[in-house]
């Protein structure tokens, strides 16, 4: 292995759970009362992106954005602010995520079930050619 100036590649989704490095943290905002910023450690674009446009379908979000400080530097800042002082960001952020699974859920079956059925229209044709 050579000598370089590059970080582990771990570094880039590992936790450093000796340092007591956690996932994510959130500070509300201080100027506005219905907003605040989410730091993701070890995370990238494809999660912020697929978290803002999941937060920009809410009504109750007014304002979804991210930014990665710095390519070198594996955090993610999540941005969020809702249209609404009683509606906190945690809550719509916690909707978020619970609705991304479910649609992630809803494509596995899918993608199984169509899969599955492709197998059984197909299957009889393939094995009956090498027989």
């Amino acid at each position: 292995k050579s000598a370089m100036n590059a970080p582990e590649r771990s570094d880039c989704f590992l936790l450093d759970e000796d340092s007591g490095e956690v996932k994510i943290t959130y500070a509300a905002d201080t100027k506005v009362s219905n907003a605040g910023t989410f730091t993701v450690n070890k995370e990238d674009h494809t999660i912020g992106n697929l978290l803002r446009m999941q937060l920009l379908r809410d009504p109750a979000v007014r304002f979804a954005g991210y930014m990665l400080p710095h390519p070198l530097i594996n955090r993610m800042e999540l941005k969020i602010q809702t249209s609404s002082s009683t509606i906190a960001p945690v809550e719509v952020l916690s909707a978020a995520i619970e609705d991304l699974a479910n649609e992630t859920d809803h494509l596995t079956t899918q993608t199984t079930e169509a899969i599955d059925s492709w197998k059984q229209k197909n299957n009889s044709g393939i094995v009956g050619q090498f027989q």
